[in-house]
């Protein structure tokens, strides 16, 4: 009974240990210590994956071979943007600009396979929350900026605009000449083409941000 007893002691003993560190661990990450600080994504299948970090001297990043560390203060612009492709709808970009030129992109998905391009939502998130957070505790006057340019999207717009007159005009000649599966199509066309396009216009309309309070449709 005894070497029985021991055991369970012993037993019990590791237990709390594991609940207490488990604990710990939990705690830490609530209060935001040594969490959201890494990142890293594949931009392609071929190449090493661009790592990012989030350090005490600033922005460190690796990149094909090249690194760098950027201090907080000197990012003088970030914008973010919602940046769908055919394979993965909810994709999402942070284009980030230093003081002296330099250009950063951090995308919200992965390439895994040839055929995949997985979402890393919650991890792009929490890095750029804690990203602007650092900027702001560091005193930096960065622009923030959501969306297209006003340029980009200008262009956007008057492109939908002709898209759509065209395809009105083809839809009232299909109703006039008695195609009726023709305009059911051109319907059904304009319905989906809507719902795509509409939804990457409207989550980019050009927009300014502060640190306090980022553009949450321009995040996953």
């Amino acid at each position: 009974m005894k070497p029985t007893r021991r055991a369970s002691g012993a037993v019990s003993r590791l237990l709390r240990v594991v609940e207490l560190s488990t604990s710990s661990a939990s705690d830490s990450a609530q209060s935001g210590e040594g969490a959201s600080t890494h990142y890293a994504y594949k931009a392609s299948l071929i190449g090493s994956a661009h790592q990012f970090e989030l350090t005490d001297a600033g922005l460190s990043w690796r990149i094909a071979g090249r690194s760098g560390v950027w201090p907080y203060r000197e990012i003088a612009a970030v914008r973010l943007s919602y940046r769908p492709v055919s394979m993965q709808s909810r994709r999402f970009r942070a284009d980030i600009k230093n003081a002296n030129g330099g250009r950063l992109a951090i995308l919200s998905t992965t390439w895994q396979t040839a055929t995949l391009m997985a979402p890393q939502d919650h991890g792009y998130r929490a890095f750029i929350e804690e990203l602007h957070r650092r900027m702001k505790s560091a005193g930096s006057k960065a622009g923030l900026a959501g969306g297209l340019g006003p340029a980009t999207y200008a262009a956007a717009l008057a492109v939908l605009v002709v898209l759509a007159i065209a395809m009105i005009g083809l839809l009232l000649r299909a109703l006039f000449t008695g195609e009726f599966t023709g305009a059911l199509f051109l319907v059904g066309f304009a319905l989906l083409f809507a719902w795509q396009i509409g939804g990457f216009v409207v989550r980019n309309r050009p927009c300014s941000y502060s640190f306090d309070h980022l553009p949450d449709k321009l995040l996953p």
